[in-house]
């Protein structure tokens, strides 16, 4: 019907062949021209766009239809290729996109179906003006969808800028958790060592866990806590935005080949990856946008599968806890105790560290007690140290007595040579013999330097017998 469609359902339901099975029956009539796609679907990611890309070739395996995937992190020169041969499908993130277009690689007049997945996580990466700019190269004409698991109400402003009187479709309500997830809360305290050994044992109490997602709320949390699995003979690996693309994809296809049974990722990997058939995940880190909590633990539970989400909660988090809970309008149950029962042992570990400062304390009292009970050999050594240090007043002594005849001798001498140029019977050298005396003097008022001219240096003058 050329209708756009605001579509928002659950992770997991199949957006993605919502829109590329209905494009398929749309493409087949007709052919793109160079550097002209036909579709534009653009992604927040680039796995999420790559996985798309891998759909259009499953269902379109009988379709002769040119599919270019633009995404950062590959080379231009093959992208370039693909779409002088005719692109009839152009999915990409919005970055390499504009480009392409900056380039003056892509023309996109021809466009008729434009398909913004995963808007609300296009508006959390800031790609907003990105979108905006892109939607003035295309035609007004085109067809736009807008998919998402949830829709909070500045989304719902965006969609209301980019679309004509939409059709909107909620296969679910906005924002809700799939009911075959398992969802529990775990109470730790505020140390992330602590509440990485709090993980691990939950993990090792999972009977039924296959593969698991971890996600955590910084790249720095995400290389940390995969050295620290790794350590404790996990097979683990790491996903986050920092990486190179083939390092991203050979972690994501590793995972999903079951070479890796736990993989720790930033939200890079929360949004839009179908990996059918992952068992657990857990939130190592509450996130601080609730919305990314509903895509979090949407990777596992899919097309009806059951799975179970751990989330640890620290009491700096409880916030963000509770506006989770509003947003999926459902209380989470507890694991083994909720945060309440935290404050007991953080006292506890409190009068301990206590007891363990008095006990340094009582180590600091008693440190004068066993210095007075040392060894009498201490008391020669001090013995030889005095020595030493009278043998070093004595050579100071004598350095200054040098010091003090070297200026008395360089005194006479220009006394000397001042009563002979008074004697000199040339009156037109008077000013002459002033400034020398000027000179002369400034010279004998400052420090007389010490060296291996006339001067004894100190180490030799030091009394041979005073180690005795």
């Amino acid at each position: 019907m050329r209708r756009d469609i605001c579509g928002i359902a659950q992770t997991g339901t199949g957006k993605t062949a919502s829109f590329v099975l209905p494009m398929l029956t749309l493409l087949e009539k007709g052919r793109a021209r160079a550097r002209m796609p036909r579709t534009l679907i653009l992604e927040p990611t680039r796995e999420l766009a790559a996985q798309v890309a891998e759909n259009f070739e499953k269902y379109g395996k009988n379709h002769k239809l040119n599919i270019a995937l633009l995404i950062g992190g590959v080379s231009f020169d093959e992208q370039d290729r693909k779409l002088e041969r005719g692109a009839d499908v152009l999915i990409c993130t919005p970055g390499r996109l504009l480009d392409h277009c900056e380039r003056g690689k892509l023309l996109m007049t021809g466009v008729e179906i434009l398909v913004i997945d995963e808007a609300d996580r296009m508006l959390d990466m800031g790609f907003i003006p990105d979108i905006e700019r892109i939607a003035k190269l295309i035609p007004f004409t085109r067809q736009t969808l807008f998919f998402s698991a949830t829709m909070p109400p500045e989304i719902q402003k965006l969609a209301d800028r980019f679309l004509q009187n939409p059709e909107r479709i909620e296969v679910a309500k906005p924002s809700s958790t799939a009911l075959t997830v398992t969802q529990r809360l775990i109470a730790c305290p505020n140390k992330d060592y602590e509440k990485r050994a709090i993980l691990r044992d939950i993990i090792r109490a999972q009977d039924d866990l296959k593969n698991a997602i971890i996600f955590c709320n910084r790249k720095k949390d995400v290389a940390d806590l995969f050295r620290s699995l790794e350590r404790h003979g996990f097979s683990v690996g790491a996903l986050h935005g920092d990486m190179d693309q083939r390092s991203r994809t050979n972690m994501l296809a590793g995972f999903k080949d079951n070479q890796i049974t736990l993989l720790v990722a930033s939200d890079v990997a929360a949004r839009g990856l179908d990996i059918p058939d992952v068992s657990h995940v857990f939130n190592f880190d509450v996130p601080i946008h609730a919305e990314d909590y509903v895509h979090r633990i949407g990777r596992t539970g899919r097309a009806g599968r059951s799975g179970a989400a751990f989330t640890l909660v620290t009491k700096s988090d409880t916030k963000y806890l509770d506006a989770i809970e509003k947003l999926i309008t459902k209380k989470i149950e507890w694991h083994d105790g909720d945060i309440a029962s935290l404050p007991a042992a953080v006292e506890g570990e409190k009068e301990e560290r206590r007891g363990r400062g008095k006990g340094r304390e009582r180590d600091r009292d008693r440190r004068p007690a066993a210095k007075a009970a040392e060894p009498s050999h201490k008391a020669d050594t001090a013995t030889v140290q005095n020595s030493v240090e009278s043998a070093e007043e004595v050579v100071v002594t004598k350095v200054d007595s040098v010091k003090q005849e070297r200026k008395a001798d360089k005194r006479s001498n220009q006394g000397n040579r001042d009563q002979r140029h008074n004697q000199s019977p040339n009156p037109a050298n008077d000013d002459h013999r002033e400034r020398r005396r000027n000179h002369y003097r400034d010279h004998d008022d400052g420090p007389t330097p010490i060296g291996f001219g006339d001067d004894i240096p100190a180490f030799m003058l030091i009394v041979a017998n005073a180690k005795a």
